[in-house]
């Protein structure tokens, strides 16, 4: 069982697509464009219709996303940048990279989600951006979060490198993606993403032009035309092959997205009729006004039995993983350079609790049946 339950099915789903992958691929190398090739562009373009029509500027990972758009911005060392203290590392290492100054806000124990509460009780006088990290699949609630920052004249740089395909819904009723509501956005097309590639790639979004005109100067060496460089950049760029890899997936993103959602709602209504109460573990909350693409399938473990459970599961060929097992408050690297904006408890709470359970697009019920049975056994013990 070990060898058929995966935590992402990433050769299962390439087989479902081989022949426009095998095809797009080998029309890179019969034309040998391997960098800024056309498909690059059009790969650009066609995002750009999927996002709702702002700019993209294709890059080589998600962490360059984040550190060009914070170099976009040209904040001062010294300026400070709100960040949720659960989420993976890259959104705030950027903060530190580039002198900046990370402050750590807390999350809603419900959702993994930062709120415009936790931003509001770290706002000071040298905060000059907030990073909104739309964990696991589902949106923050974004429309309090952007009116905050347009009182406060703060930049908004989300974190959609999880949630790409989600959807939000605003109190007037108009719908926006995620990644595509504050002043920038960034994604990741690391391969296990949900809209994932067979290397490293990334994304930036805006819907300012002479952002767009930055970003995309500071990605290619700071230059508009070739050897004339006006801003001291980076070389961050996705190549030919990933590009059209991604241009194949991305026809198929909203039925990924489906497909995940599926899977991680017959998890819930299971692992809920087993334990109603929520006496063992709590299942993922999903907020109302969004959707959930459902990159991670996250369950909270009670009773300090999160480890004890992970241990059993790999036992019975089960795998899990722990997304994330430190909150960044705690991790050595930002102990001298943080300042936290409050109490960071749930944060801590979450990190000690959380296991993820296998999802991705091709569970069937048989493979889930075998995850919710060993967890069921587990706590039936």
């Amino acid at each position: 069982m070990a060898n058929k339950i995966q935590m992402v099915d990433l050769k299962g789903q390439y087989l479902k697509i081989k022949d426009e992958v095998d095809a797009g691929i080998q029309n890179v190398i019969d034309n040998t464009a391997f960098i800024n090739g056309p498909i690059v562009k059009d790969f650009a373009q066609h995002l750009s219709e999927y996002m709702g029509g702002c700019h993209v500027t294709t890059c080589a990972n998600g962490t360059d996303a984040l550190q060009i758009a914070l170099m976009a911005l040209e904040l001062k060392p010294g300026d400070e940048v709100i960040v949720p203290a659960f989420t993976y590392v890259a959104s705030a290492e950027v903060i530190g990279l580039l002198g900046l100054t990370p402050v750590m806000v807390d999350v809603d124990y419900d959702t993994f989600n930062v709120t415009v509460d936790n931003i509001k009780k770290a706002l000071s006088p040298k905060t000059k951006a907030i990073i909104p990290v739309h964990l696991f699949g589902q949106s923050c609630d974004m429309e309090p979060i952007l009116a905050f920052a347009k009182e406060h004249n703060l930049y908004v740089i989300e974190d959609n490198a999880q949630a790409i395909g989600a959807v939000y819904t605003f109190s007037d009723g108009h719908k926006a993606k995620t990644g595509t509501m504050g002043t920038i956005g960034c994604t990741s097309f690391f391969p296990s993403k949900n809209l994932g590639c067979y290397g490293d790639g990334g994304a930036i979004f805006t819907n300012d032009d002479a952002l767009a005109e930055r970003i995309h100067m500071i990605a290619n060496h700071g230059q508009r035309v070739k050897y004339h460089h006006a801003v001291i950049g980076c070389n961050s760029r996705l190549d030919s092959i990933q590009a059209a890899v991604l241009d194949v997936k991305l026809r198929h993103l909203d039925e990924y997205c489906k497909a995940r959602y599926e899977a991680a709602s017959y998890y819930t209504k299971q692992l809920k009729a087993f334990d109603p109460e929520e006496k063992y573990f709590i299942t993922p909350k999903e907020l109302p006004n969004s959707t959930h693409v459902y990159h991670q399938y996250t369950l909270k473990i009670k009773n300090g039995k999160r480890d004890e459970l992970k241990n059993f599961l790999a036992e019975q060929g089960v795998p899990s993983m722990i997304y994330y097992p430190l909150p960044l408050q705690e991790q050595e690297a930002f102990k001298t350079i943080t300042r936290a904006g409050e109490a960071l408890d749930k944060s801590r709470e979450c990190a000690y609790s959380v296991l993820s359970l296998p999802i991705h697009t091709e569970m069937t019920k048989d493979v889930q049946d075998m995850v919710i049975k060993n967890v069921i056994n587990f706590f039936a013990r």
